[in-house]
């Protein structure tokens, strides 16, 4: 992948830009705009309408039959992996809080969105400041975060759609679909089943978004965040092979 560089110095800070211009940014241009978000850090309206967005296609989502049903046989097979004889009134439990799933889901997400944004800045912080001795601030950090929030909306926005017509709750953005032939409970499957094109994407942005706020390259970034994305995946999909999930 390409790498993406700071102006030379002596060239002064870029431009703010607007906020319908940072979201469109994000996806078409974003070492660009990343670059004038490091520059001019704005966070509460990019995060107040990624968080919203994405908790009301979920919600929208579960409150569908279609999307009710996939949720309640998602976690079905949870507690079928768990190989625990559990008692038919935990199945029951589970249908009668089907149609509140939606509120569970959506306002997880209202709450956990910005935590995550600011645990995510930390580890930045921790890693470039800290361990690297960088200078950027959490404010800045946090934008770049909550910037990259809008291609997990493209995410929501693209899957659940599909997953509407699949009449399920499994991404078909992941590797596992170019190898319908496996078993599901394979390990090579659910390797694959864990590595998703979108988060993917999602890991470059970010590394671009931080080359940008520390003036570094994004390649090498980019490469350990997916280096690591992709270990995290090998490690559960050996956990779940060898517990027989």
């Amino acid at each position: 992948m390409p790498d993406t560089l700071s102006p030379p110095s002596g060239i002064g800070p870029p431009a703010p830009k607007s906020l319908a211009a940072r979201i469109v940014g994000v996806i078409f241009s974003p070492g660009e705009t990343y670059q004038a978000i490091a520059a001019h850090p704005r966070i509460v309206g990019v995060l107040a309408i990624t968080t919203i967005l994405m908790a009301a296609s979920v919600f929208v989502f579960l409150s569908t039959d279609v999307g009710m049903n996939a949720s309640l046989d998602q976690q079905m097979q949870v507690l079928e992996s768990l190989r625990i004889n559990f008692p038919d009134q935990v199945y029951d439990q589970l249908e009668a809080r089907a149609p509140r799933a939606r509120y569970y889901a959506g306002g997880s997400l209202l709450v956990m969105s910005p935590l995550i944004c600011a645990v995510v800045a930390g580890i930045m912080l921790l890693i470039f400041n800290v361990v690297m001795g960088s200078d950027a601030t959490f404010k800045q950090a946090y934008a770049i975060v909550a910037h990259s929030q809008v291609l997990l909306v493209v995410q929501q926005f693209f899957i659940l759609p599909l997953n509407y017509v699949r009449e399920t709750m499994a991404s078909g953005t992941t590797l596992a679909v170019f190898v319908p032939m496996l078993k599901e409970t394979t390990f090579l499957a659910r390797f694959l089943g864990w590595i998703d094109l979108f988060r993917i994407w999602w890991l470059v942005s970010l590394a671009i978004g931080a080359a940008m706020l520390y003036k570094r390259k994004s390649g090498p970034i980019a490469w350990t965040l997916i280096g690591l994305y992709v270990l995290f995946a090998l490690v559960v999909a050996a956990g779940l092979t060898a517990y027989g999930a």
